[in-house]
């Protein structure tokens, strides 16, 4: 797709302030100052818990013999949300009431309030603390009322009309929003209308989506007349405006939407008009968030793909908002060096002395690390790989198992000599391969910490013609027992697409020198953002994974 689709050049109307610290708003249906409007945004309606109005029509009036309506929380697209009291159970609930047009026809609004009614069911089967609970469906003069939990904050639409989030906070909520849309799939209801006013921000960080008004159960009927238009038009998915079938894809495209919203303070498809609207969602191709760089900007735009089929999976999103969402974690600690020591001697002492690269199974090191009292810390050790990982045994290519995320693409090369599992947002690769003599070519088989030093002297020279600005440099560490090598690489891509970011690299080398063999385990990543920690946490659990059969 280009971005040539008549009205996709059009600018948008969404722009939010940078990102400001913001204190959690819990109106509790007491009145209080309105939330920051943008100038841009104009006057917003958001779902649910807003500045309470009074209605002199229903204020008071009871629903059911038993829900006593209290004020007016807001609009939705299908009627009115109302705060009420449950005189029974002595609670404050959330009351949706149906309120059509008089100039719809009789027919059309059973359909309207049939769709209510199948809201209420498609809720109550979703077992989600990120759902909103349904605790009862009234009948009241032929209307279907929604009984719901009263969620005491504010809506992400008014979170997000004071300032942009910060890209932790921002998959923060999106990770919640995810865990309801997976659990609304699984129930087979999609939601259909996955935006900032249908998720409400509670008390102790609690995130809801709400609002299945307009959902719809997989093997249903559809409700929605032919040629009717259900939704927000700047979060609908390009196949739903083309008429197709929508699928869970649907709604992780509009998941995308309002996290490009969130982290870039401008809605990528919004135009002056719907129409507009509309033919950019199907030809525009926006901007990567500039805010929201690294992991967390490649996945909105994996989200964006116009193609549902090119999409990523829920798990693939989940794991990538955690490890968003995720505090920085500390480096490896040095325990016990100098302020001003590097270890460098330990890897000198490696390189002149044959006992002490080698010693008894590679006790060499070990004894060198304990006389300079070094002593490695590894803040990601524990035990089996992380949740959603699979063990992959690859003894016929490179004699070795490794686990790795169980959604990355696996690639074998034609000689059959290494393997590459690729992060299917194109975030992340990792190759590991096994060299032995007859790919040294004749040539001695370099001991390892030369070895580790050739091939970072290699990169620092700029031997690969598709690297410039390398900067290369080598640690030592053991795996199974022997001495192993890191080598840690920041480079530019040159001449190809990528030639504008910057990539952070690690190797470990691992070498059996009695067999004449050494393995290369190697994560490629970008350098700067949220994927560099990630992908640094990621070559972590790997490397700690990895086994291989005769080291």
């Amino acid at each position: 797709m280009t971005n040539e689709g008549g009205w996709a050049h059009e600018p948008t109307s969404y722009r939010l302030e940078p990102p400001v610290t913001l204190g959690q708003q819990d109106t509790g249906g007491k009145s209080g100052p309105e939330p920051a409007v943008s100038p841009a945004l104009g006057r917003r309606t958001p779902t649910q818990v807003v500045h309470p109005e009074s209605d002199p029509q229903d204020q008071g009036r009871s629903v059911g013999g038993r829900y006593r309506l209290v004020s007016r929380l807001g609009h939705g697209g299908m009627g009115t949300v109302w705060k009420a009291h449950d005189r029974i159970v002595g609670r404050d609930v959330a009351v949706k009431e149906p309120r059509l047009p008089d100039h719809i026809p009789e027919r059309e609004k059973a359909n309207v309030y049939t769709r209510m009614e199948r809201e209420a069911r498609a809720a109550a089967t979703i077992d989600h603390p990120c759902v909103v609970t349904v605790h009862d469906v009234v009948i009241e003069d032929g209307r279907p009322w929604l009984v719901m939990e009263l969620v005491n904050g504010s809506s992400l639409g008014d979170r997000l009309a004071e300032g942009t989030l910060d890209t932790r906070e921002a998959a923060r909520i999106g990770l919640a929003v995810h865990g309801a849309l997976a659990a609304a799939h699984e129930a087979g209801v999609l939601h259909r209308d996955v935006k900032p006013d249908n998720v409400l921000l509670g008390r102790y960080d609690r995130v809801v989506l709400t609002d299945f008004g307009i959902a719809q159960i997989e093997g249903e009927q559809r409700l929605t007349e032919a040629g009717g238009f259900v939704g927000s038009p700047e979060f609908i998915a390009p196949e739903r405006v083309l008429g197709q079938l929508p699928g869970p894809e649907s709604d992780w495209w509009s998941l995308g939407v309002m996290l490009y919203l969130a982290v870039e303070g401008v809605s990528p498809f919004r135009r002056a008009n719907t129409p507009a609207t509309l033919q950019a969602v199907l030809s525009a191709d926006p901007a990567p968030p500039s805010r929201g760089a690294g992991a967390l900007g490649h996945l909105i735009m994996q989200l964006l793909r116009k193609d549902p089929a090119a999409r990523p999976g829920p798990h693939e999103i989940r794991q990538i908002l955690e490890n968003a969402a995720r505090p920085p974690q500390p480096a490896p600690t040095l325990v016990g060096a100098s302020a001003g020591g590097s270890g460098g001697g330990v890897l000198r002492t490696l390189r002149t002395s044959r006992t002490a690269q080698w010693g008894a199974g590679g006790g060499g090191l070990l004894a060198a690390a304990l006389v300079l009292g070094l002593v490695l810390v590894d803040p990601f050790a524990s035990d089996g790989p992380p949740e959603g990982w699979v063990v992959r045994q690859e003894g016929e290519v490179v004699n070795a198992s490794l686990a790795v995320p169980k959604d990355y693409r696996r690639t074998v090369d034609d000689d059959n000599s290494y393997v590459t599992f690729a992060d299917p947002s194109g975030v992340f690769k990792v190759t590991l391969r096994k060299y032995t003599e007859d790919d040294q070519k004749g040539a001695p088989f370099e001991e390892l910490p030369k070895l580790a030093e050739d091939r970072a002297e290699f990169y620092r020279k700029g031997a690969e013609s598709s690297m410039e600005e390398v900067s290369s440099k080598v640690r030592e560490t053991t795996h199974q027992g022997r001495p192993a090598a890191e080598i840690v690489t920041t480079y530019r891509a040159y001449g190809s697409d990528d030639d504008d970011i910057t990539f952070h690299q690690i190797e470990r080398l691992y070498a059996n020198e009695e067999e004449g063999a050494f393995w290369r385990l190697k994560v490629v990543m970008p350098a700067e953002g949220d994927a560099r920690p990630n992908g640094e946490r990621l070559y972590r659990d790997i490397a700690r994974s990895l086994q291989i059969q005769d080291l």
